[in-house]
């Protein structure tokens, strides 16, 4: 009785988790409560902004009035944080798949269900990590009228989006 509860609780626990991670993954498109996309989150909102806020940058560059080898840098950074958010999906799910697995069989020891969760949660946690950085890394690269351009950019571009894309 006791298995066939860890097994329930275990696969609940898989169901939520493996619903949950895309959200915290597409970066462009999930949104976890507390994040967002305003001008003092922008480096603290973790990767759910990251690409959305690369690609906004490169989007805007004139308008910002960024130079070439800021627009290089900034293609690097995007290209790498596309990398490795693109490998470490990959091994989330496989991770997940794995951890699917061990759970459906009932000999398999607690113990190892629990490192293939820990394995799961420490990619999501390298995954946020790097996001963190390439955001922080991208604003490093502005300087401050740039970021200053930024925001207003940003700003109108909300604007215009609350007014249904008019303006």
């Amino acid at each position: 009785m006791n298995t066939r509860v860890l097994t329930g609780i275990a696969a609940m626990l898989l169901m939520v988790g493996v619903g949950l991670h895309p959200a915290w993954a597409d970066e462009g498109h999930g949104h976890r409560m507390g994040y967002g996309h305003g001008h003092g989150e922008q480096v603290m909102s973790g990767h759910s902004g990251a690409g959305h806020y690369l690609r906004h940058l490169l989007n805007h560059r004139q308008a910002i009035g960024l130079t070439e080898e800021q627009v290089t840098k900034l293609n690097t950074l995007s290209l790498d944080l596309d990398r490795t958010r693109i490998k470490t999906e990959a091994e989330i799910q496989v991770a997940e798949r794995e951890l699917a697995a061990l759970v459906q069989d009932e000999k398999t020891d607690l113990s190892a269900v629990e490192a293939k969760v820990k394995q799961s949660e420490a990619l999501e946690v390298g995954l946020r990590l790097a996001a963190i950085k390439a955001k922080r890394d991208a604003v490093a690269l502005l300087t401050p009228e740039q970021r200053e351009q930024e925001k207003v950019e940003h700003d109108r571009m909300m604007h215009q989006h609350r007014e249904g894309g008019k303006s």
